[in-house]
């Protein structure tokens, strides 16, 4: 993970005018405490988080200078276009609004989705609560991010899922899956994002050192967690535990060597709604780890899986692994 030093880096380089970081500050509530911490959404450099105190390597120093505080929180902003597109989907049967949408980079549509025929209240309400919320974190960054917001990218939520289910082998090669269809489908598709949301933001704590600015990142890190744990109890309560492994062992396949991905049972078959290691502590994932698994490649690329032509904005590229 990067030192103070390298964050500040990254800061005085940004790409964005005062004028930007003001905004983004005032979105937040935050006008006047300086933007520290406004580049720490996630570890930049691809790769394994790297453990405490280790001191960066010149590679991944030259990496954090070249990247601003912009384009890091675009990169979320790709990430929470894809949440909302697909929650709002299943929701209301159709997605953003179009003013919603606009930006910098190329702009795309939004393949597959359409309301899903809920089983169970509760589904039904966790479904619509956070898609409320996805849609607020959209619009929270764009305000932030203002003239340099990048648009919303070409998303597929119909072929990308059968991908992903196919390599998890919850369907058989040439058989499709739709999350659409049914309670179960959505409530396994909604697995494979929330995880990976969470563990993204967790990267974030050690650049904060801004303690107000840190609790406004946590705040965003603890509705991503409420979201999963929602999500894992449900399909846990369902008994679908099984198949949220074969999806947990299928993420593991594509984000490097380390074995953190869980699904929501141990290895003894007990539950696991919370997904940590042997200290109690969430796991970390690089913006290169996450593309990672929404390109669904183990390799570098620029585009594939749920972002067919790629995410707007220079944080771009998923790891080699």
């Amino acid at each position: 993970m990067f030192g103070k030093r390298y964050a500040a880096s990254m800061i005085n380089r940004s790409a964005e005018n005062h004028q930007d970081r003001r905004r983004f500050l005032k979105a937040a509530g935050m006008t006047g405490l300086g933007v520290v911490g406004a580049s720490a959404l996630g570890g930049l450099a691809t790769g394994t988080a790297s453990a405490a105190n280790t001191k960066p390597t010149a590679a991944a120093a030259a990496a954090a200078a070249e990247v601003s505080d912009g384009a890091v929180l675009n990169f979320a902003l790709n990430l929470e276009y894809l949440e909302a597109e697909f929650y709002l989907h299943a929701t209301t049967g159709k997605g953003l609004a179009d003013s919603m949408t606009t930006g910098t980079g190329t702009r795309g549509g939004v393949t597959g989705g359409r309301a899903v025929r809920f089983q169970t209240r509760a589904a039904r309400q966790y479904a619509q609560e956070i898609a409320s919320d996805e849609k607020a974190h959209v619009q929270f960054l764009r305000t932030a991010l203002g003239s340099a917001a990048v648009s919303r990218p070409a998303i597929d939520l119909q072929s990308s899922f059968t991908a992903a289910a196919q390599a998890a082998g919850l369907v058989k090669p040439g058989q499709s899956f739709d999350a659409f269809s049914c309670e179960e489908n959505f409530l396994l598709a909604a697995f494979l994002f929330e995880d990976v949301g969470v563990t993204a933001y967790k990267g974030a704590a050690p650049l904060i050192t801004n303690k107000t600015y840190l609790e406004a990142a946590a705040g965003i890190l603890a509705v991503e967690a409420y979201h999963a744990a929602n999500i894992r109890s449900a399909l846990y309560q369902r008994g679908d535990a099984k198949a949220t492994v074969k999806l947990s062992n299928a993420r593991d396949s594509l984000d490097g060597p380390a074995d953190g991905d869980q699904g929501v049972i141990d290895s003894h078959g007990n539950a696991n709604i919370v997904p940590t290691d042997a200290n109690g502590i969430a796991y970390s994932r690089s913006p290169g780890q996450v593309l990672n698994i929404v390109y669904l490649t183990n390799k570098a690329a620029k585009s594939g899986g749920f972002f067919p032509k790629g995410v707007n904005g220079e944080v771009n590229t998923s790891a080699a692994n």
